[in-house]
């Protein structure tokens, strides 16, 4: 039997490797332990390791239908480049930009940026100090000259920057067109109709018609019906609505929805059309499945690109017969930054999506750029900047129903547009229920 050390019942051999051991052990730590002293020394009695900079957080509502995936982007990049701000991105939804805004206002719980449109709407929250201005901003200086009334107030104030050159405009399939025997393109609203009978007599559907997304019907057949039947021959049309004396309830007023219930009563948009939100719409004529769409520049990113077909546009023939037609260009929905605490951020993050960010939305949208400068390489289509080209040396041009009705106005008049399609009401009746809010409207303002 071993020896062992007295009460501990450890062999003594055992004992003597254990010793070995430990030492070797405190061999290896020891080059460790001076590392960490000489460390150590280079940093001032009392001294805490360095902070991360605080973080600020802004809140983004914005309205991208069609792009949500590259605002996405252009948040997460400009986040990367500027880690001590993070984006909280919202998006909005239903029908309009105002319907999304009003609640926020009413409760007083403003995002720190926010998409908004050029109208009275957006002009008298800058009065009122809830937008900030921007005007010494690099973005407002890059903005084209051209689109800075749109965003300036009767006060002076620059409230936003335009997210693009917007107009709305006619696409169409140059196949379906050529096996249907159309030659050129209608340049008025009976030869409109005539192409819309020739291609359904040839099998297609003409055109696409968003009835389950009014916007697109507000900014495409209402604003150039608005345009033709009232700014044509109305050169004080503006200062009438302001006023509260521009009458609509007239048979003029009534032929603007006349028109759009006409289109879809003779068969000539696509079965469930009052089924069609944004997404189908252009989903449908980029697939060969509508001879025609009836859209923005905003969406030619996709339009323009059908799969299979070459397509081509042509100003929409509003306009009765020996009559010139009078175009809707102006500028798309916008951004504008809130009166927050955290609006410097906010400013910050609104120079990166006009500056550095701006092609990470552009290059899919492919809209005419609001800018006199870009950094960085855009895609564009020769087609569309021949059109706004086009648009813009008309002696007379309206702006899109979203810059001059009031809010209130374009609350109703979606709901309105799809009760005409339904049936619900008659041309008449909504052209007199279209006058009576924008009469309504002036009356609130003046009060």
């Amino acid at each position: 039997m071993p020896d062992r050390v007295s009460g501990l019942g450890v062999p003594r051999g055992m004992d003597a490797v254990r010793i070995t051991a430990q030492q070797r052990f405190a061999r290896a730590r020891a080059p460790l332990a001076m590392a960490l002293l000489l460390a150590g020394c280079g940093r001032n009695a009392g001294e805490r390791p360095a902070r991360a900079p605080p973080q600020t957080t802004i809140t983004a509502l914005i309205w991208a239908p069609d792009w949500p995936e590259e605002m996405q982007r252009v948040a997460a990049e400009f986040s990367r480049e500027n880690p001590s701000i993070k984006v909280n991105l919202q998006f909005m939804i239903g029908n309009s930009v105002e319907a999304n805004l009003k609640p926020k206002v009413a409760a007083n719980k403003l995002p720190d940026l926010i998409s908004i449109n050029p109208n009275d709407y957006a002009a008298t929250l800058a009065d009122q100090g809830v937008l900030t201005d921007v005007g010494q901003s690099a973005a407002w200086n890059n903005m084209l000259d051209t689109l800075k009334g749109d965003w300036s107030t009767a006060k002076g104030k620059h409230y936003g920057i335009a997210g693009g050159v917007a107009a709305t405009l006619m696409y169409y399939n140059k196949e379906m067109f050529a096996r249907a025997g159309i030659l050129a393109p209608p340049t008025d609203f009976e030869q409109f109709l005539l192409v819309c009978e020739q291609l359904k007599k040839a099998g297609f559907t003409p055109v696409m018609w968003n009835g389950g997304f009014p916007n697109i019907l507000a900014n495409g057949p209402f604003s150039f019906g608005f345009a033709n039947n009232v700014i044509a021959g109305t050169p004080d049309w503006k200062a009438r609505m302001a006023a509260g004396t521009l009458d609509l309830d007239t048979p003029r007023g009534a032929d603007i929805f006349a028109k759009i219930k006409l289109v879809a009563a003779r068969g000539y948009a696509q079965p469930g059309y009052m089924r069609g939100d944004y997404e189908e719409g252009i989903r449908l004529f980029t697939e060969g499945k509508t001879a025609m769409a009836f859209h923005g520049t905003w969406a030619s990113g996709r339009l323009m690109h059908g799969k299979g077909f070459h397509t081509g546009v042509f100003i929409p023939p509003w306009n009765a017969r020996g009559q010139t037609v009078v175009p809707v260009i102006g500028s798309e929905t916008g951004f504008a930054v809130c009166e927050t605490k955290n609006k410097v951020a906010a400013t910050k993050f609104l120079e990166y999506i006009f500056g550095r960010g701006f092609p990470l939305q552009q290059n899919k949208r492919q809209n005419i750029s609001p800018l006199k400068r870009v950094q960085g390489a855009v895609l564009g289509d020769p087609q569309i900047t021949a059109y706004i080209a086009a648009v813009g040396a008309y002696p007379v041009t309206a702006s899109p129903y979203y810059s001059f009705l009031p809010a209130g106005t374009i609350d109703m008049l979606h709901p309105l547009l799809q009760d005409v399609l339904y049936g619900k009401v008659t041309a008449r009746q909504a052209a007199h229920d279209l006058d009576q809010s924008i009469k309504n409207e002036a009356r609130k303002t003046r009060n």
